[in-house]
């Protein structure tokens, strides 16, 4: 591609996506390593004795235990093992970290697959080099009142943005009660606030990670799953790492590092639940029995991190055209996802720290 035409296409993804990245950038006030420092936009940042800073971008307002893989990886060392200090900023949604990687406010950022893919169907650069959780461990949890999905006609359902994950998972409730967002009353709420705000009954229904689901049942026993979307969708991708393309070119050996730092926290949350669930507890917030409680139907139950590679190819192409079908693809067109995803870093990290049994 020229680099006029290149740098052209990039401004107008930047352009379309500017405004949400600018809200949340302004909501996390640089907390948790502040969103914009860390060295030139799109170089990484380099730092006296050979470590690499890395701005990372998280996808929740406040850690959840799908991506707590990188606070294990920092909080055990493993991104010190690697030459990399980590700055680590969490936003709104994926939405809001997808503008903020293709405008190179940060380097890497984690997302669902969503945004990414959108992003990239537009003309943006990017690339997914990992994933956090990519296998579907959320459910829709509702009042006792609702006990199937018809019930939410004309209620008021929880969402981050429109087009952001858990947007994206109630519609797919939605659709197989022949239903569409127009049925329901889509309310914006952070990530952080869905329990409250069931609790206190200001929506019917949230799209919760497992921890969520039994804190708010811990809240109002009234509270229950209604669908538990891995049973629904067992094929369907959910958390990348990604990064801009002209970043990837000249930070290979930063994002083998940072592949071998999350590989190294995937594999010790499967084998270490002891020494991983208060490290997980103190990022989330959660007590650490709820975090006991959620490590199982994350860890075993559903086995939702990858140990090796990841980055299944057909898993990945089932999820861009389950986009297509649900409306949630930006221009209609499935793009070809072997050209979004660029596996060297993770194969260079299994390698250097050899290959496990994979999850069953």
């Amino acid at each position: 591609m020229n680099d006029n035409l290149g740098r052209r296409r990039r401004r107008r993804v930047v352009a379309a996506l500017a405004a949400p990245v600018l809200l949340a950038l302004a909501a996390c006030g640089g907390g948790g390593g502040g969103g914009a420092a860390g060295g030139p936009s799109g170089t990484g940042g380099s730092a006296a004795g050979g470590t690499t800073t890395l701005r990372i971008a998280m996808p929740t307002s406040t850690t959840s235990f799908a991506n707590s893989d990188v606070a294990v990886a920092d909080a055990m060392g493993y991104f010190d093992d690697v030459g990399l200090d980590v700055k680590i900023s969490n936003l709104r949604s994926g939405s809001s970290v997808t503008t903020g990687v293709v405008g190179g406010q940060f380097d890497i950022g984690g997302a669902s697959i969503e945004p990414v893919v959108n992003a990239f169907a537009g003309g943006g650069e990017v690339k997914v080099i990992g994933s956090y959780t990519d296998r579907l461990e959320v459910e829709m949890v509702v009042p006792k009142e609702v006990q199937k999905v018809e019930d939410l006609k004309g209620k008021p359902v929880g969402i981050q943005e429109i087009g952001a994950f858990r947007e994206v998972m109630t519609r797919m409730v939605l659709e197989s009660a022949g239903m569409s967002p127009s049925d329901v009353q889509y309310v914006s709420v952070n990530a952080n606030a869905y329990i409250g705000a069931l609790v206190q009954g200001q929506i019917d229904s949230a799209i919760l990670h497992p921890e969520q689901a039994i804190e708010a049942s811990n809240q109002d026993a009234g509270l229950h799953s209604l669908v538990n979307l891995y049973e629904v969708e067992p094929d369907y991708f959910y958390g990348v790492y990604f990064v801009d393309a002209g970043w990837l070119k000249q930070n290979q050996k930063a994002a083998e590092g940072f592949a071998e730092a999350i590989t190294r926290a995937h594999r010790t949350m499967y084998d270490n639940r002891q020494d991983v669930v208060p490290v997980i507890a103190k990022a989330t917030g959660f007590d650490e029995k709820v975090i006991d409680g959620a490590w199982k139907v994350y860890m075993e139950d559903v086995q939702a991190y990858p140990k090796n590679v990841g980055l299944d190819k057909d898993r990945l192409q089932y999820t861009v055209e389950r986009m297509k079908e649900l409306g949630t693809l930006r221009g209609g067109q499935v793009p070809d996802v072997e050209k979004l995803v660029d596996r060297a870093p993770m194969e260079a990290a299994v390698k250097k720290l050899g290959e496990v049994q994979e999850r069953s």
